[in-house]
């Protein structure tokens, strides 16, 4: 008769993480962060000099911030679409995936279908993004 395999110890810490695993896990919270319009708690997944880059050029990402800070712009949706391209290089990563999203700018509704490409950098032990690309996903 076969004796099952040893019980793990609940007192044991869990197995690290793969780091795509760790990244991925850390873009949904982000997510949930900016649905919940609160620009410090999203503050806290970006560095100081976070950029968001779109057809209209590089923009720096306090001022996303501070449109969130001031309600003019909100977000009631934000999720990743299907499954994301991760890519860990020690310190550093780039995450990309299709996000669809509902913001309300100034009173106007809209849904967006984006491709995003995301940059973090790891430090003291946080992945925070340093750069946001997006782009319209096509129908």
């Amino acid at each position: 008769m076969a004796k099952d395999p040893p019980s793990p110890d609940p007192a044991s810490p869990p197995p690290p993480q793969a780091p795509e695993a760790e990244l991925l896990a850390h873009a949904n919270v982000w997510a949930e962060a900016i649905v919940s319009n609160d620009a410090g708690r999203i503050a806290a997944f970006v560095t100081t000099d976070w950029v968001i880059v779109s057809d209209t050029g590089i923009s720096p990402g306090e001022k996303f911030l501070a449109l969130v800070a001031s309600g003019d712009l909100t977000h009631s949706a934000m999720d990743i679409v299907g499954r994301a391209r991760i890519r860990v290089m020690g310190e550093t990563a780039i995450l990309t995936s299709r996000i669809t999203s509902t913001t309300n700018y100034l009173g106007h509704q809209s849904h967006a279908d984006e491709w995003t490409t995301d940059v973090f950098v790891k430090r003291d032990g946080r992945w925070l993004c340093v750069l946001t690309h997006y782009t319209a996903a096509k129908p």
